[in-house]
């Protein structure tokens, strides 16, 4: 039987919800508005840009995206239309295949990255002190971590 949640658990749950919602949607707006960018093209981009080579394999860049395989198909098509990405057979494993940064994708995210970094700022760093903001890492690496290495179902019941 599910134990329901006391009165500060609930409140903690809601607070996070409500506010991570209203910031990603904020960004999300920031970025459209300032680089006609979604923050889905923008990880894409920022992923490709610190990897070896400005390149990923499809599963790996969907595993750090968090993306399922038809998603990350999805995105990497509308940003190849926009020439931000291209897709390229692995050279190690011809049945694979990589996502690359194009030139334009990098000079995209260049320009992107000073008003995103503003509105990141603005909207969430700038509210925090010093220990708030370890606190906030610790939690969320520890939380991050634990769903990594977690079962899939919510539901099932850990030993």
């Amino acid at each position: 039987m599910p134990r329901n949640l006391d009165t500060a658990e609930l409140a903690g749950w809601r607070a996070y919800i409500e506010a991570s919602q209203l910031l990603l949607t904020r960004l999300e707006e920031e970025l459209r508005r300032s680089s006609n960018l979604t923050l889905g093209d923008y990880h894409v981009l920022v992923l490709l840009s610190e990897a070896p080579g400005q390149r990923l394999r499809m599963g790996e860049l969907a595993e750090r995206l968090i993306f399922s395989p038809s998603r990350l198909t999805y995105q990497i098509s509308t940003m190849e239309r926009r020439d931000l990405v291209r897709r390229q057979p692995c050279p190690a494993d011809r049945r694979g295949s990589e996502a690359v940064l194009t030139p334009t994708g990098l000079s995209t995210l260049r320009a992107a990255a000073p008003h995103h970094l503003e509105a990141v700022r603005a909207l969430f760093v700038d509210d925090l002190d010093a220990d708030a903001l370890a606190c906030l890492t610790r939690v969320f690496t520890r939380l991050g971590n634990r769903l990594r290495s977690a079962p899939e179902s919510a539901g099932e019941p850990r030993s």
